[in-house]
Parts: C-alpha cells; sequence; structure tokens
C-alpha cells in the first residue's frame, strides 16, 4: 500500500450488518464503481460483515483493511472511535463488542415507548424493519421508519425533532469505555482512529482531554476528511492532526445512496502535509 495523500482510501461506511442498506458485497461494488483503492467495512460495534467485504474486495483487486466502529461513552456523550487493520476473529475484541450491543434491544423498547406518548405507534416493530441485524438495531432505523410514516420529510429533519436529546425517543445509552475500546482495537492488532470529531458537542478544554487522553492510551489517528465535516473542518481538524501529532484519516461515512451527505469514495484528498493513517499498515 502506498502512503502517498493521493490514494482514494475510504475507511469509514457502514453495511445492511449495521446501519447501511447495501450488502458489503455491494459496497464494494460501489468502491470499485468510484475508484477506491483501499477500503474498510466499518460497520457499528459489529464484525459479521468482515469476511464478506474482504472477500469481495479481493475479487474486484482493491486494498482492505478490516473495520470497526465502537460506540463509546465518554464525559457523558456518545463518540465513536474506529479500529482499523483488526483481526476481525480476536476474541477479545469480539466479546467487548457482544457486551457494547448487548443494551440496544431494551434501550429500543424504550425509544418506541416515548414515541407512543407523543402518539407515533408501532415504532419498535417498524424499526426492526429496517434494521438488518436485530442486535444493532439504533436511531437511524427508527429514523427510517419516521420518514416511513411520513412523520418527517428525510432522516435529517428527523434528528432535529426526535430521537435527540430533550426531544421525544432519545434514551441515553452507555456504551463502551474510551479506555476499553483502545485496549480492543490495540489487541486484535489494529489502530483507534477517533471518527468525525467535528460532530462531538464538546468545549474546547474537553476536546484537548478528549485528544490528550486518547494518545496516551495508544490512539493513533482522527478522521480529518469526513462526509461530516464541512470543508472549513477539513482545514479546522488537519491542523488539529498535526498539533497533537495524530495520523489523518479519510472516510465518507456512507451508509445509504440516498441519505448521505458523501458517496463512497467520493472525497478530497487528504492535505499533502499530513501523514495518513495507512502509513501505519508498510
Amino acid at each position: 500500500m502506498t502512503s502517498i495523500s493521493t490514494l482514494n482510501a475510504d475507511l469509514h461506511c457502514h453495511s445492511v450488518v449495521s446501519d447501511g442498506t447495501l450488502t458489503p458485497e455491494a459496497l464494494a461494488e460501489r468502491a470499485k464503481a468510484n475508484g477506491v483503492n483501499l477500503w474498510a467495512l466499518t460497520d457499528h460495534d459489529e464484525l459479521g460483515g468482515q469476511e464478506r467485504a474482504r472477500d469481495a474486495a479481493s475479487a474486484l483487486k482493491i486494498d482492505y483493511l478490516s473495520g470497526v466502529e465502537i460506540s463509546v461513552t465518554w464525559m457523558g456523550q456518545t463518540i465513536h472511535i474506529v479500529g482499523l487493520g483488526i483481526d476481525a476473529k480476536h476474541t477479545g475484541i469480539i466479546e467487548g463488542l457482544r457486551r457494547t450491543r448487548e443494551g440496544r434491544g431494551n434501550r429500543a423498547q424504550l425509544m418506541a415507548e416515548q414515541l407512543q406518548k407523543v402518539g407515533i405507534s408501532g415504532a419498535y416493530e417498524g424499526a426492526l424493519h429496517y434494521a438488518g441485524n436485530h442486535d444493532l438495531i439504533s436511531r437511524t432505523h427508527f429514523a427510517r421508519f419516521l420518514v416511513e410514516q411520513g412523520v418527517c420529510k428525510d432522516t435529517e429533519q428527523v434528528f432535529k425533532n426526535y430521537l435527540v436529546e430533550d426531544k421525544p425517543g432519545y434514551v441515553p445509552h452507555q456504551w463502551a469505555s474510551l479506555d476499553d475500546a483502545v485496549a480492543w482495537i490495540k489487541a486484535a492488532g489494529g489502530v483507534a482512529v477517533i471518527a468525525h470529531p467535528g460532530r462531538y458537542k464538546f468545549t474546547a478544554m474537553q476536546m484537548d482531554e478528549l485528544y490528550k487522553h486518547f494518545k496516551d492510551i495508544g490512539g493513533l489517528g482522527i478522521e480529518v476528511i469526513t462526509g461530516s465535516h464541512s470543508p472549513d473542518q477539513y482545514k479546522t481538524f488537519g491542523k488539529i492532526a498535526q498539533q497533537y501529532g495524530f495520523l489523518a484519516s479519510r472516510g465518507s461515512d456512507f451508509h445509504d445512496p440516498a441519505e448521505s451527505h458523501i458517496d463512497l469514495g467520493v472525497l478530497p484528498h487528504l492535505p499533502d502535509h499530513l501523514t495518513p493513517i495507512w502509513s501505519a499498515f508498510h
């Protein structure tokens, strides 16, 4: 694998195994069609699609890194840590992710109960319909149900009016700890990356603490170019990568052709002055 910044690497996307709408095989085809050279499937808290993704990438002659996106509770909020280049059969990370997933079913029931109170019935069953993996039922599946029911015009509107703090359907959940998530990734031979840092509602001091602690426990990278960041944020987090000595990652966070802000592999290149995360895999 080359470490040049112009490599078309997409190291963050989701399949039907978590909350995406395409199969791992269909994602591989899309990656190939869009000129992706290095790809990772990073389903939420789940490794079940890894073998299929790797086989599909191999058949299409795309370099592949096994991946996962781990849900973490830090300072009372949810953040996401991407693990890249992991051994998807490592028992430690498999067991850790299983424990992280366990709370989703009960949380989903509570979310549906809240929606019932504001006159939206059948939300649990409706969300399950969209969940390819029922163990990974999530807010995204509820959002798709609310759009289907005509409650909101799109999922973006859902996340302004429902399923977020102080709105109907919001139920907080205690995910993995940051230390555990990074430890699982490292034990499985991978590298840990803070996903879409521009999405988190922390103060500058809290973000500084996050970056420093993440680095202290062995985290290596942050996402700089991602579908969740604006062009201005590309520059902001490029500077932060340099300031803290992080490797820079790039990934669309692609879930669905209609919902996602950026298509798989259709992203600006990393700036030349940043060291790409894939340089860690030479």
